[in-house]
């Protein structure tokens, strides 16, 4: 018998215990950012090349890369909000009107915080700030594909969000990175079944853009299913309510920042529907998809078949989504943004950058690029150790809807759950140090979609239409 099992058997030479978990924001936070470095990095990889791209073509065209990115379009419009409040009118040439009023208060605020306090221009804050979400906004990327599909998925996820068609609006001083990030915490703290947490990082979007319309409409959606399966299956209604409280609580909280705004404006312009008034002076009320159809009916032929067709890619990748089983929340709120986005009669050139914070339609392909096989395998490539995505430790891919409540959910609940449905796992990881790795032709293609995206992004900021 070997040395080695003789002392195992000893009863004085105890197996060492494994290491704790971390315990405390501190030690969780850390470990949650180390999980999470390999998506980090990737993601500001693509956004050095594009912001590299577009200030070598600026230079070379005379042109300033900073002025594109935080001195132009809705851009000016938060700076002068953050500079002199609300209260600009601009009056164009056919009479229309257009309000400092249809710009949410979020951005403009920490524009005007960071200015006070540092050396920055309200341009050099905005930013700052949309660079930092870019970055929480990929974090939080991540930690919903990790959650879903493991972490290479989630990986992968993030990149494709960075090389995304109008991702170089990202790089630029607007809403869109802060929205998203707020979004995608929201919704991983959903999956995890961290009602309060979503509800306050609702009413911080509600406070970034109108489209956390969809985020609203995600939790309570998911929330109405929980509690009619729950009642379904023989709960009473006042114990089912004192169970299901913080979900309730987060729910009620999470409208507060767009109701707050919705009705800032009202009593502001002394009309309850001044709000959608100021939206439809700038053309962006909802008309069904009318201005959407007749955009497309007054194109040539090969363009208007064009956009047809990538509107057929788009309606693709939502069934891609149905059928991949995406929790409720995620498809919910992909779903809401897709049509939010499409049924406005709003610049029809916006449509896409308006979708960007959809990040759960890029799951279908982040999965698919994430099996691919081939080249570098374990050895190379960008590598993603197997732990948690959130906190550095191993996770089921998604827990019950209000799983917060007390005691953890019986083995399977997730699976059977209609709310947060489980998609098809990958193999179960074990050990926080094994790694698994993008393969070659993985990296290869995200490679290439950085090269396309940062081109295309150079070139649309130098030129003269808005993103």
């Amino acid at each position: 018998m070997s040395d080695h099992r003789l002392r195992t058997r000893m009863p004085s030479a105890p197996a060492p215990a494994a290491a704790p978990a971390p315990r405390g924001p501190g030690p969780r936070t850390a470990a949650a950012l180390r999980a999470a470095a390999p998506a980090l990095a990737v993601y500001a990889a693509v956004r050095a090349l594009g912001l590299l791209v577009l200030w070598l073509a600026a230079h070379a065209s005379g042109k300033d890369p900073v002025v594109r990115l935080s001195g132009r379009w809705d851009s000016v419009w938060y700076q002068r909000i953050a500079e002199n409040g609300y209260g600009h009118t601009v009056t164009l040439p056919d009479g229309a009107l257009h309000s400092d009023l249809a710009f949410f208060p979020l951005l403009p605020a920490l524009e005007r915080g960071i200015s006070e306090v540092t050396p920055l221009t309200l341009g050099g804050a905005g930013l700052l700030v949309a660079w930092t979400a870019g970055l929480l906004a990929a974090w939080g990327i991540y930690a919903v594909g990790a959650q879903l599909h493991g972490r290479r998925t989630g990986v992968v996820l993030a990149a494709l969000w960075g090389v995304y068609p109008t991702a170089f609006v990202q790089s630029m001083a607007y809403t869109e990175t802060l929205f998203t990030a707020l979004a995608a915490w929201a919704l991983y703290a959903v999956l995890r079944g961290r009602w309060l947490p979503a509800g306050a990082l609702c009413v911080l979007a509600g406070l970034t853009r109108p489209s956390a319309a969809a985020l609203i409409a995600a939790l309570a959606i998911t929330a109405a299913s929980t509690l009619v399966r729950e009642f379904r299956a023989g709960g009473r209604t006042g114990p089912l309510l004192r169970r299901n409280a913080r979900m309730l609580a987060g729910v009620a909280l999470a409208p507060l920042g767009w109701l707050a705004y919705v009705v800032f404006v009202a009593v502001r312009e002394g009309s309850p529907f001044a709000y959608f008034e100021v939206q439809a002076q700038w053309g962006n009320n909802i008309d069904g998809g009318r201005a959407l159809a007749a955009f497309i009916a007054g194109l040539p032929l090969p363009a208007a078949l064009g956009l047809c067709a990538a509107l057929g890619l788009l309606g693709w990748l939502v069934v891609l989504c149905v059928r991949q089983r995406q929790p409720l929340p995620v498809l919910v709120y992909t779903v809401a943004i897709v049509v939010i986005s499409l049924i406005g009669a709003g610049y029809f050139g916006s449509r896409p950058r308006l979708m960007m914070p959809a990040f759960p339609l890029l799951l279908p392909p982040a999965v698919a690029l994430a099996r691919l096989r081939g080249g570098w395998g374990a050895r190379g490539g960008v590598r993603a150790e197997a732990s948690d995505p959130a906190a550095g430790e191993e996770q089921p891919a998604a827990t019950v809807a209000g799983a917060d409540r007390g005691a953890p959910p019986p083995p399977g609940a997730a699976e059977r759950s209609p709310v947060l449905t489980t998609p098809a796992q990958p193999p179960a990881l074990t050990g926080s140090a094994q790694a698994a790795a993008l393969t070659a032709p993985a990296v290869i293609v995200l490679a290439v979609l950085a090269c396309a995206s940062a081109v295309f992004g150079a070139w649309t900021l130098l030129g003269a239409g808005p993103p």
